[in-house]
C-alpha cells in the first residue's frame, strides 16, 4: 500500500479534488458550468463514440467522478440529446446557454466555450478522413477470429488473477474493471469484459493519451517533422526575451517544462470542461522552475507536445490525419479517436477514445520497438527513450520517461515493466521480458483505492512463467514417452 501511496502522490491531479485545490476557487456559476460541460462531454462521447446506452453512461462515465464535482452534478440538468444534431445540451443556468458537446465524424465530441449557444457548432472544425470505427476488428492478430487453443497452459492458469480482476476487492477494494486482455507474441491469450462494454466499445484513456501522443511524436520524429532537442517548441513560446523558448520537446516529454503548476499536476478543468482553447491554456503559463530541473506531472506538458507537431507541419488538413495515418491506422486501431477543443487542437493529454484491443496494439508497437509489419514506424531508440529515465524523477517507486511510467520491480512486476496509466483504472503494461503486453480498463471510483496494477502484473507474470514451466514439463514428457515408445 505504500508504494500506492506513492504512486498516488505522483499522479495526484487524476484523482483529487478539484475546486477545493484551486488557489482561487471558481464563482458557484462556473463550478456548475464546469459540471454541466463534464456530463455534456462524456454524454456526447459515450453516447455517439462509444455506443454506451444512457443508463450505461449514468453508471460509467458519471458515476464515481471527481469527488468536488458530485454534489454540484446534482444542481446541473439532465442531459438533453438532438440526434439529428449529434449534439449534448445541459442546462445549468438561467441566464446562460446550455453547454454544449458535439460529434462530428472522424473527431468525437468538442465542448464549446461556457457562454456559447450551441449555433456556434457551425465554427467547430470538421474532418472525415479516418475511416469506419464500426468495421469488423479482425485487422491484425487481435481481431474477431483469434482462437485460444495453442494457449491452453496459459489459459488454465491466467484464469485466476483475470477473473480477480473483475471481482472489485482482490486488487483494490470497490475497483470496476470493465475490460482485461492479456497478449503474449502478439495473441490474445486472455480477454474478458464486463460493464457495457465490449471488443468494439471506446473507453476514455485519460493519460494513458500522454503515452499515445509520445507515440505520434516519436512517428514524426522518425520522419523528421520534430525533434527531440529543438528549442523554441511552440511559437507562443518563441517571442522576443521569452525564456519559455529553451523548453524543448524532449523535456515536455518527460514532464519537465518547469511551467508553473498552481494546483496538483496542473489541472486543466477549464479546458476540458470550461471549453477553453489549448493554445489561450499554453500561452498563460509561465516559468517556475528551469526547464529540464524539475518533475511536474502535467497535462500541459504533453498540449504543448502536440501543438508542437501541428505546428511543425503547418497544414492543419495533414495535423488531423496524421495520429491515423502514421500510427493507428498503421497498427490496425481503427476503433480510436482523439477529440479535439473547439479551435481543432488535439487534446491529446487525456481526451482520446481507444478500445482496449486498440489499447493492446499500441504496446504491442513497443514490444516490437516500434516495428509493424516489417514497417519501422517510431524511431530505432524509441524504446531506449522511453524506458531509461535521464531527467528529473517523481518522487515514490514509480520512475517515469518519454510519457511513460516505469512501474517495473514493484508488487512482482518485472523490473522491465513499464505503462501508460490514467485515472479511474486506464493501464496499459509492457513486459518485455515475457513478451507480454497487459490492458486493464476500468471505471474506478475517485477518492477511493486505485487498482493494483503492479500487483496484477506480477500475478499474471507469475501464473505465466508457471505455465511456461508446465508447458515445458509436458514436451518433455512427451518426448520421453516417445524415446520409450521407439
Amino acid at each position: 500500500m505504500r508504494r500506492l501511496a506513492a504512486l498516488a502522490a505522483s499522479v495526484a491531479f487524476c484523482f483529487g479534488p478539484i475546486a477545493a485545490a484551486q488557489s482561487n476557487p471558481f464563482s458557484e456559476t462556473t463550478e456548475r458550468a464546469l459540471a454541466a460541460g463534464y456530463k455534456a462531454l462524456f454524454t456526447c462521447s459515450g453516447y455517439f463514440t462509444a455506443g454506451q446506452t444512457l443508463s450505461e453512461i449514468e453508471s460509467n462515465e458519471l458515476s464515481g467522478i471527481y469527488v468536488d464535482y458530485r454534489p454540484v452534478m446534482e444542481r446541473v440538468d439532465d442531459a438533453v440529446i438532438l440526434e439529428a444534431q449529434k449534439t449534448i445540451l445541459v442546462g445549468f443556468d438561467g441566464a446562460l446557454p446550455p453547454r454544449a458537446a458535439v460529434w462530428r465524424p472522424g473527431i468525437g465530441c468538442s465542448l464549446l466555450p461556457i457562454g456559447a449557444s450551441a449555433d456556434m457548432t457551425a465554427w467547430l472544425p470538421r474532418f472525415s478522413e479516418t475511416g469506419d470505427m464500426q468495421q469488423p476488428d479482425r485487422t491484425t492478430a487481435l481481431g474477431d477470429a483469434v482462437t485460444l487453443t495453442d494457449n491452453t497452459f496459459a489459459l488454465d492458469l491466467l484464469g485466476i488473477p483475470v477473473s480477480f480482476a473483475f471481482d472489485g476487492s482482490t486488487y483494490g477494494e470497490g475497483t470496476r474493471t470493465s475490460a482485461l486482455i492479456v497478449l503474449h507474441k502478439g495473441q490474445v491469450v486472455a480477454e474478458q469484459y464486463a460493464r457495457g462494454i465490449d471488443h468494439t466499445t471506446p473507453q476514455r484513456t485519460w493519460s494513458v493519451a500522454k503515452s499515445l501522443t509520445s507515440t505520434i511524436v516519436g512517428a514524426a520524429v522518425h520522419q523528421g517533422i520534430l525533434g527531440l532537442d529543438n528549442e523554441a517548441v511552440i511559437s507562443d513560446f518563441n517571442k522576443g526575451g521569452d525564456p519559455r523558448r529553451s523548453i524543448t520537446l524532449r523535456d515536455v516529454l518527460n514532464m519537465a517544462s518547469g511551467l508553473e503548476a498552481n494546483t496538483p499536476g496542473s489541472r486543466t478543468d477549464r479546458l476540458y470542461f470550461g471549453g477553453a482553447s489549448i493554445v489561450d491554456t499554453l500561452a498563460a503559463r509561465s516559468l517556475d522552475a528551469m526547464p529540464g530541473t524539475r518533475f511536474n506531472y502535467s497535462n500541459i506538458d504533453t498540449l504543448i507536445a502536440m501543438r508542437a507537431l501541428r505546428e511543425a507541419l503547418n497544414d492543419d488538413a495533414a495535423y488531423r490525419a496524421f495520429p491515423y495515418q502514421n500510427v493507428l491506422h498503421k497498427i490496425g486501431a481503427r476503433h480510436t479517436v482523439l477529440e479535439t477543443d473547439w479551435h481543432g487542437d488535439y487534446m491529446s493529454s487525456s481526451q482520446v477514445w481507444m478500445t482496449a484491443r486498440d489499447m493492446a496494439r499500441l504496446g504491442q508497437l513497443y514490444l516490437q520497438n516500434g516495428m509493424w509489419g516489417g514497417e519501422r514506424i517510431l524511431p530505432p531508440w524509441w524504446v531506449d527513450f522511453v524506458t531509461k529515465p535521464t531527467s528529473p524523477q517523481p518522487d515514490g517507486d514509480f520512475g517515469y520517461a518519454g510519457s511513460f511510467w516505469l512501474i517495473g520491480g514493484n508488487d512482482g512486476a518485472p523490473r522491465d515493466a513499464y505503462a501508460g496509466l490514467g485515472n479511474r483504472g486506464q493501464h496499459m503494461v509492457i513486459v518485455p521480458s515475457r513478451e507480454l503486453v497487459i490492458v486493464r480498463r476500468g471505471f474506478d471510483v475517485a477518492g477511493e483505492p486505485r487498482f493494483e496494477i503492479a500487483r496484477l502484473v506480477g500475478d499474471i507474470v507469475g501464473a505465466f512463467d508457471a505455465a511456461e514451466r508446465a508447458r515445458l514439463a509436458a514436451e518433455a514428457a512427451a518426448e520421453l514417452e516417445t524415446e520409450g515408445a521407439n
